[in-house]
């Protein structure tokens, strides 16, 4: 396997990680508004992420910048591609971490309510919008010889795009709700809980034809085998969440989210970016890659500052593992 392939396979990884990592606080920050019955409950759901939402975000900085180094063509294609999107996601990117940090600054149920509104915002957007890049790359879009957007910016906002939108979101939905049942106790969990019991099959639809869109339109007998496990996994995960197992519910949605998106990039490669003008004008692994020599230099950091961070990543999730509940916060205090 060549270093290009390798960097590929590195940066699906990369996206990997922050698909699974923030989307259960992505999840977490849109169920702020439905779950909670008062502010002492939304305290509780804030807290459980409180810790790791910012770390979680690092991930998809590495992807985007591993992009830029190892494959430049697929980087500028994309961002340029996807510049509203990527834009607005962004600004919900900011406004949400402004907002888990000033809602508590003044004691007015109204400043909080409208902080709590920021952070639902800017929970919805990103898996939308990362959901609806991420889709339209993998499946094609219609790229000039040039490697310019045939179509102009809605030309990104194709069917099965806005599918994956939908599909990325409803993970992020479920995947909070696992998290917040395996996270919090008391009534919060018995609520998540039973909400990602009837939220779970809806949620489960969009990833569902998908996959199966995904397979007709490009699909091997490899990714069949993985998409069929993938969906297997899905189920599995809401049947151990009914037997009380919110660690194992939450494993298996992992187990999904890795049959997805290795699908969604599997199926399309050796192409980044498929085009649906004529598949000569498509961007691949060899012909958007770095020289060797950058890509090597690249392997040499990846292999000691990979470790590092998985290892303090880690590291903080066994720090702040225990549940939390009502009892643990404390009165409201503020200057």
């Amino acid at each position: 396997m060549d270093l290009s392939t390798i960097w590929f396979c590195l940066i699906v990884v990369l996206w990997l990680g922050y698909l699974f990592l923030e989307g259960f606080d992505f999840g977490v920050g849109i169920l702020l508004g439905l779950l909670a019955r008062d502010n002492t409950e939304r305290r509780v759901m804030v807290n459980t992420i409180g810790p790791v939402w910012d770390g979680n975000e690092v991930w998809v900085l590495v992807a985007v910048g591993a992009t830029f180094a190892a494959f430049p063509p697929w980087y500028a294609t994309m961002l340029s591609t996807a510049y509203l999107p990527v834009l607005l996601i962004l600004l919900a990117l900011i406004g949400r971490g402004v907002a888990f940090e000033y809602r508590g600054k003044v004691d007015s149920a109204r400043w909080r309510r409208r902080w709590d509104v920021v952070i639902q915002l800017g929970s919805w957007i990103p898996p939308l919008g990362w959901g609806l890049v991420l889709t339209a790359m993998a499946t094609g879009l219609p790229l000039t010889k040039d490697g310019a957007l045939s179509g102009g910016p809605l030309a990104l906002f194709t069917p099965l795009a806005l599918l994956g939108a939908l599909a990325v979101a409803g993970f992020s939905i479920l995947h909070g709700s696992v998290f917040l049942a395996l996270k919090t106790e008391g009534e919060i969990r018995q609520r998540a809980g039973g909400f990602a019991l009837r939220i779970g099959p809806l949620c489960l639809v969009p990833i569902a034809v998908l996959l199966v869109l995904l397979q007709v339109r490009q699909g091997s007998a490899w990714t069949l085998v993985l998409a069929a496990v993938a969906l297997l996994a899905g189920v599995l995960a809401l049947v151990r969440l009914r037997a009380g197992r919110e660690g194992q519910s939450f494993a298996l949605l992992g187990v999904l989210l890795v049959g997805v998106v290795v699908v969604l990039f599997g199926s399309a490669f050796p192409a980044v970016i498929p085009s649906t003008l004529d598949p000569a004008y498509s961007l691949t692994v060899a012909n958007s890659a770095s020289s060797p020599y950058t890509l090597g230099v690249m392997t040499w950091v990846a292999a000691f500052g990979t470790p590092a961070v998985l290892l303090y990543q880690s590291w903080t999730y066994w720090v702040f593992r225990r549940r939390i509940g009502t009892k643990h916060i404390p009165e409201v205090h503020v200057p």
